[in-house]
């Protein structure tokens, strides 16, 4: 049986198909127009600048770090360019340790390099390269950069590194750089100088290095670089110069720094000499000292344990944090106070019997039998401790603090240091609110007498202590110690001074200064500084002290042979020179080291000798005076 189609319904059938197919085929192509509208008209300012980004990278530029360097020129801390094998451990493959012993068979790594790379990933910001390796040859760079494609994630880069070229001389001054750790980087973000820190991977930690952080690092520039597919840079577009740091001109004269770390040798202690009528400190000694390159790169855990458990301390800075008391340092400010507030002339006269009784107490003159009649000269010159016992007692302890306050003992400096310790000056005022107890609170009569010789409750910084003197020095006349000097632009070179002018004056009678200096002038010539002084070819001003450290039981007699080395007292001495115009005044304290005349004195003596004279300890040579630099600035 035949079966006839039905050709026209087939025929509708297929147009209708066709149809729907076209329709679909419109709808799709319309989309695609409607895509294609969208990306190339709507967003075509949008997909442009994402493109931009992915060819073209922006690159921090990180600016040179300024130099430092001592009042003559001598470079401090400088910057050198080197190669350091990086590793970013978010980018490698595999374990890391595997990787760095990999790497150990084409650059030597040490032991000491693999345990800082750990200290630094533990202290970095996250996803921070660190180096394995700093300072490679040029052989070992030429190794790594053959076998490169092997270890991703792996980096050498080119490095400014700062170096501290005469170690650890001054290195409680200058300070050092070390790499940001994760603390400083979540202060940084949070700064308002974020962006100037892209970049940078290092920072100020101590010394003037942390304090003038923000004038030493400069201001970072940016390039605009094109870059492959892959990643790889093509060409430079365009460029902004980092902006270099500015310099720091110290007020150090870094010869004299050498010389009294030598006089000091193996002892500890600390010495500042200061420029009186400008308070540019010409010598900040703290002993022991470290060498600050150790720092820069991470210091390793044998140096670190070595540095931070020494039992002589080399990291503690004695001149800005050591407090101890000022022994009879302290008597030439007290009898300048006796003068002032009118409670001695120079003439008057005590009968030191060796001893002043107070209530059932009796304090007792260095001196067995006494001094005899002991005049304010005398009383200086021979150091009496009787005369000064009554005359604090006469005073009374808050006209003491009232008096002393303007001198600064007890206050900040204001040097351009940071975490300076304060001190204690005592006073009624001060006990209250440094106790709990109200019996500690209360201040009683007898606490008063040991003040007068610099013992008790007093308890003041070296740095404290010299800039006392220098004011004595200046006769009254006030300038804020400072490190630096100058800050010298790192483009125009223009210089600036740090401190200009004189902060204030302590209203002083010249004639009761003049006292003062002509009793300390005696010390170096027939008192307690003589022996030291003998020889000297200037006129100086000078005062012996010694500085209990642990207390002695009543009726016993101090006898330094039969107590251990670390509990003999300190030795102390203040000095200026020449006395007639001053240009040098110190303070110095050998820890431990006995009497002030005979351990300190003579340090400050090789002080003096070479910054008025020129001349060296070992220098058999006739002495001629040193000239003054006269240095050009711009305010």
């Amino acid at each position: 049986m035949t079966e006839l189609k039905n050709t026209e319904r087939e025929l509708h059938l297929f147009r209708l198909r066709l149809s729907v197919a076209g329709f679909v085929v419109f709808i799709l192509f319309g989309c695609l127009l409607a895509r294609f509208i969208w990306l190339q008209v709507y967003k075509h300012n949008d997909y442009v600048a994402q493109a931009e980004d992915n060819r073209i990278s922006v690159v921090p530029v990180v600016p040179n770090r300024g130099l430092i360097v001592d009042r003559n020129g001598v470079v401090l801390a400088r910057n050198y360019s080197a190669y350091t094998l990086e590793i970013t451990p978010s980018k490698i493959n595999g374990d890391l340790e595997t990787l760095i012993d990999e790497l150990a068979t084409l650059v030597d790594i040490q032991p000491k390099d693999r345990r800082r790379f750990k200290k630094l990933q533990e202290e970095s910001r996250n996803l921070a390269s660190s180096p394995i390796r700093v300072r490679l040859t040029d052989e070992e760079v030429a190794r790594f950069s053959a076998q490169r494609y092997r270890f991703p994630g792996v980096e050498i880069q080119a490095r400014l590194f700062r170096q501290y070229p005469l170690g650890s001389v001054a290195s409680h001054v200058i300070g050092y750089i070390g790499r940001i750790n994760q603390r400083e980087a979540k202060e940084i973000d949070e700064g308002d100088d974020a962006t100037n820190y892209r970049g940078t991977e290092h920072i100020g930690k101590e010394g003037v290095e942390k304090n003038y952080e923000d004038k030493l690092h400069g201001r970072t520039g940016y390039e605009e670089v094109e870059v492959s597919a892959g990643g790889r840079p093509i060409r430079t577009l365009s460029r902004t110069a980092a902006t270099p740091g500015d310099n720091l001109i110290l007020s150090i004269d870094i010869e004299l720094q050498k010389v009294v770390e030598q006089a000091f040798g193996d002892r500890r202690g600390a010495l500042i000499a200061i420029e009186p009528s400008t308070g540019d400190v010409l010598a900040y000694v703290s002993m022991p000292t470290f060498d600050p390159n150790l720092f820069v790169e991470g210091i390793d855990q044998q140096n670190w344990d070595a540095l931070n458990n020494s039992p002589d301390h080399p990291l503690l800075n004695r001149p800005l944090s050591g407090a101890y008391p000022p022994g009879s340092t302290y008597k030439p400010f007290m009898a300048l106070a006796a003068l002032e507030l009118g409670k001695r002339k120079p003439s008057d006269a005590i009968s030191d019997p060796g001893y002043f009784w107070f209530g059932n107490h009796k304090f007792r003159d260095d001196k067995e039998g006494g001094h005899g009649f002991v005049d304010m000269y005398k009383s200086i010159v021979q150091s009496c401790d009787t005369y000064y016992y009554m005359l604090a007692n006469d005073l009374g302890v808050d006209a003491i603090h009232d008096f002393m306050k303007p001198f600064g003992f007890g206050q900040k400096t204001g040097i351009d240091l940071r975490f300076e310790r304060t001190g204690v000056l005592p006073s009624t005022a001060w006990k209250a609110a440094a106790y709990r107890k109200p019996e500690q609170k209360k201040w009683y009569a007898g606490e008063t007498i040991s003040i007068g010789i610099g013992q008790g409750y007093n308890s003041f910084t070296p740095l404290q202590l010299a800039h006392a003197t220098a004011i004595l020095a200046n006769n009254g006349v006030v300038m804020k110690p400072h490190l630096v000097k100058m800050i010298e632009n790192g483009t125009t070179r223009q210089r600036t001074l740090t401190v200009p002018k004189e902060s204030y004056r302590i209203p002083l009678k010249q004639e009761n200064i003049d006292v003062i200096k002509n009793a300390m002038v005696g010390v170096n010539k027939e008192g307690t500084g003589a022996r030291a002084f003998a020889r000297a070819e200037y006129v100086s001003a000078g005062k012996t002290g010694t500085a209990q450290v642990i207390a002695i039981k009543k009726n016993e007699k101090y006898d330094s042979s039969k107590i251990s080395d670390r509990h003999h007292d300190h030795a102390l001495y203040t000095a200026f020179a020449p006395a007639d115009n001053p240009r040098i005044a110190l303070a110095i304290i050998v820890e431990n080291g006995g009497f002030g005349g005979a351990a300190a004195a003579p340090i400050a003596k090789q002080a003096m000798d070479f910054y008025l004279l020129g001349k060296r300890p070992d220098d058999k040579t006739p002495a001629k005076p040193k000239k003054e630099v006269k240095e050009e600035f711009v305010e």
